[in-house]
């Protein structure tokens, strides 16, 4: 049985591999458009390679999803990150949960993800060939599809094939003509560029654990808060882009962004400490002693926005300027004017309607014979290891789909 797989990243290879090795009557051939396959592998995690999350409870693990929580709770139970961490062990990877609970491979090098992957497809007979774009494909009228490969003069045909070729705007655009409602994509994992005088000369500052909120909207969420040349970056700017992916494309990414430096302390609680700093340290100066944790340099910056003089004392404090320090620390408000890609994770939200596929098997409900996986679906998750995890997932039950000669027929 001859199959395709369109795409060599995660899903495409671990749907491969999956197929592969439970029936070796396939034979399985790898198109990737680029040089060089698995590369978000071996870029992500800063070249460490987030492998996956270590939430083994799948209805927790659905709510990191914007888009597809309530379509992956049953395919996370069958294959989760637990299943996932016991995947790579078999072959020789053992992963280690960091404080966060991401996931990486002991040796902290994401080319150990990716040579245990071209291992063991290798090892399992699937074929793979690079620089090998995929102008087309279309289903025969007897069931087998055809496939056109850039510099091929006649199309390949195959009993079955796997689109997994992430945000491709081509595979798309067939996808679509095929009768398939594509979902337009946006970018969904960015940072926020703004040029606030309050973050002057910050870059590198990072906050523990911040609030985060556009006011106006129901978006919000927490973690940490890195400030960087071009404005601000970090877990909780990624949740908020994550989760306000659509809305914010919207606003061509001009919003005001409210800002909580000091986490779950909220303005009373804030004043309060403050009112016994006053007392405890009134002869030391306001700006020169940062509070809550705080990097002094953000300190400072907030007292100035605060229009604190350098020369206050605590002791000399009015509630003008405590209202005013406690606004800034609890209520900053910065004005975003666009967006900037995270690192090289590029993610989408967008692609094939989640309406349209078998979520058990991962097979197209208007085209038989047709798989999909990974980022060419309306599938997107926050950083955390989870986008992989939802493409292992894919990969699995599509490869384990593909491998059996009737796949709707699959418990």
């Amino acid at each position: 049985m001859q199959i395709a797989i369109i795409g060599g990243g995660a899903a495409g290879f671990f749907a491969a591999i999956t197929c592969a090795e439970l029936n070796p009557a396939c034979r399985i051939t790898i198109f990737e458009r680029g040089k060089n396959v698995l590369e978000k592998v071996r870029v992500s995690g800063g070249g460490r390679c987030n492998v996956t999350h270590a939430c083994f409870d799948a209805r927790e693990l659905v709510k990191h999803y914007p888009r597809g929580s309530r379509e992956l709770l049953g395919p996370f139970m069958q294959f989760g990150p637990e299943q996932t961490v016991e995947w790579f062990a078999q072959r020789g990877v053992p992963l280690k949960t960091e404080a966060d609970g991401r996931m990486f491979p002991v040796t902290d090098d994401s080319l150990t993800i990716v040579r245990c992957l071209q291992r063991a497809a290798h090892q399992a007979g699937v074929q793979v060939h690079t620089s090998a774009r995929v102008e087309r494909f279309a289903p025969m009228p007897d069931g087998p599809w055809q496939v056109w490969v850039a510099g091929q003069q006649r199309p390949l045909v195959f009993e079955k094939i796997m689109v997994a070729a992430g945000s491709n705007a081509a595979a798309w655009e067939t996808l679509r003509s095929l009768g398939h409602d594509i979902v337009e994509p946006v970018p969904s994992l960015f940072t926020f560029n703004t040029k606030d005088t309050r973050l002057r000369d910050l870059s590198g500052v990072s906050v523990p654990n911040a609030t985060l909120s556009i006011p106006g909207t129901k978006l919000s969420a927490d973690g940490p808060l890195l400030v960087t040349h071009w404005g601000l970056s970090g877990p909780g700017i990624l949740r908020l882009s994550a989760w306000g992916a659509r809305d914010l494309h919207r606003v061509a990414y001009r919003f005001p962004l409210q800002v909580n430096f000091l986490g779950n302390i909220n303005a009373e609680r804030a004043a309060e400490a403050l009112k016994e700093v006053k007392v405890e340290q009134g002869k030391k100066l306001v700006a020169a002693h940062a509070q809550f944790g705080l990097p002094l340099r953000l300190w400072q910056n907030l007292t100035l926005a605060a229009s604190i003089p350098e020369a206050q004392r605590w002791a000399d404090m009015d509630k003008k300027n405590s209202a005013a320090l406690v606004g800034q620390l609890t209520a900053a408000v910065f004005l975003i004017a666009g967006k900037s890609t995270f690192k090289e994770e590029f993610v989408t939200a967008g692609g094939v309607s989640l309406k349209e596929l078998n979520f058990r098997t991962f097979e197209s409900k208007i085209c038989p014979g047709l798989f999909l996986a990974g980022e060419v679906l309306d599938i997107d998750a926050i950083t955390g290891g989870f986008n992989f995890q939802a493409a292992w997932t894919g990969g699995w039950l599509a490869g384990r789909a593909m491998a059996s000669l009737n796949a709707s027929a699959l418990p």
